[in-house]
C-alpha cells in the first residue's frame, strides 16, 4: 500500500513539473511574441492561468504530505508532549473542516461552472475550479489520518519538515 501511495505522489510531483514547465513555456513564448512580433497566442494566456491554478492546488497536496505548508509552531514546540499532541490534533481537525467546506462548495458550484465556458479555449470552467475537488479530498484524508494519529498517540512530534529547524 505504501509503495502505491509513493508512486502516486511521485506521479503527482511529475505532473507539477510538467505544469510549471508548460506554464513557463507559454508565458515566455507569449512575451517573446509580443515584444518581438507584436502578436501573441491567446490560448496560451488562458491555459497558463489554468496551469497556475492547478499547480497551486495540486502542489498543496504534495506540500501536505511533506509537511511543508507554512505554519507558526512556536507554541507547539514550547509545550509538553501531551499538549503538543492535542494542539496538533486540533490543527488537523481544523484543516479537515476546511477541506470539507471546500469539497462541499466545489460540489455545489459544479453545475454552475459546467455551464460557464472559458472565452478562448471553450473549456467548461469546471476544468479550472474542479481542481479543488482532488485537493480537498487528498489533503482532507491526510489531515484525518494525522488527527487520528495524534488522538491515539501514534503521532507525537512536530511534523518532520519543521522538526529540523528546532534541533
Amino acid at each position: 500500500m505504501k509503495q502505491a501511495v509513493d508512486v502516486m505522489f511521485r506521479a503527482l510531483d511529475w505532473l507539477l513539473v510538467l505544469l510549471l514547465a508548460g506554464m513557463t513555456i507559454m508565458v515566455f513564448g507569449n512575451v517573446v511574441l509580443r515584444y518581438g512580433f507584436r502578436s501573441g497566442i491567446d490560448i496560451s494566456e488562458e491555459m497558463s492561468r489554468f496551469f497556475f491554478v492547478w499547480l497551486i492546488f495540486l502542489g498543496s497536496i504534495s506540500a501536505m504530505r511533506r509537511n511543508l505548508h507554512m505554519g507558526f509552531d512556536l507554541l507547539v514546540i514550547s509545550v509538553g508532549p501531551r499538549t503538543r499532541r492535542s494542539l496538533l490534533a486540533i490543527a488537523n481537525a481544523l484543516v479537515l473542516g476546511c477541506c470539507v467546506l471546500i469539497l462541499v462548495g466545489t460540489i455545489m458550484q459544479w453545475k454552475v461552472n459546467s455551464t460557464n465556458i472559458a472565452p478562448v479555449s471553450g473549456l467548461p470552467m469546471t476544468w479550472l475550479f474542479g481542481v479543488a475537488l482532488p485537493m480537498s479530498l487528498f489533503v482532507g484524508i491526510m489531515a484525518a489520518f494525522r488527527f487520528v494519529g495524534y488522538i491515539t498517540g501514534r503521532l507525537e512530534n512536530v511534523p518532520q519538515a519543521n522538526a529540523e529547524l528546532h534541533e
